[in-house]
């Protein structure tokens, strides 16, 4: 397998971004109306968005996305990222792309000024959290989530 290229997501790479994030749905056990996806793709290729996608092709083939949003903190003048949405194709996983993801937005956060990366998981997805856990230990925060929806 080759190294994977990552690159910025665009709008000729919608069909292949829907592909993989389907997987990312059914990873979780999530359905999505369509409507979200679409304001999702909508964001990720809007340049004024603070939400972007950093894709990982092998052999030119799309294989895996990094979505982050990018934002202002209360506790310093620089920005952080967070990593909200990190997937891998099933069939590529264990091969390094998910760490050339993370790795890539470390430079890019490193190179831009920002204070930090950080995303969650679930605590017991233990492939995932295998890999996290080679760059830091959890920081030990217990996450809330309020529902305000309809």
């Amino acid at each position: 397998m080759s190294t994977p290229v990552i690159r910025d997501a665009g709008p000729a790479d919608r069909d292949d971004w829907l592909r993989l994030w389907q997987g990312y749905l059914e990873f979780y056990g999530t359905d999505l109306d369509d409507a979200v996806t679409a304001m999702t793709w909508n964001r990720i290729i809007d340049p004024v968005s603070a939400v972007f996608t950093r894709l990982a092709l092998v052999d030119g083939v799309v294989a895996g996305f990094a979505t982050c949003i990018l934002h202002p903190r209360t506790w310093a003048m620089e920005p952080a990222c967070y990593l909200e949405d990190l997937f891998v194709d099933p069939a590529r996983r264990g091969s390094g792309i998910g760490r050339a993801l993370i790795d890539d937005l470390i430079a890019i956060g490193r190179r831009d000024g920002w204070t930090n990366l950080y995303w969650h998981t679930k605590a017991d997805n233990a492939t995932a959290r295998k890999l996290y856990d080679s760059y830091d230990k959890a920081d030990g925060f217990v996450r809330y989530r309020l529902p305000l929806g309809k």
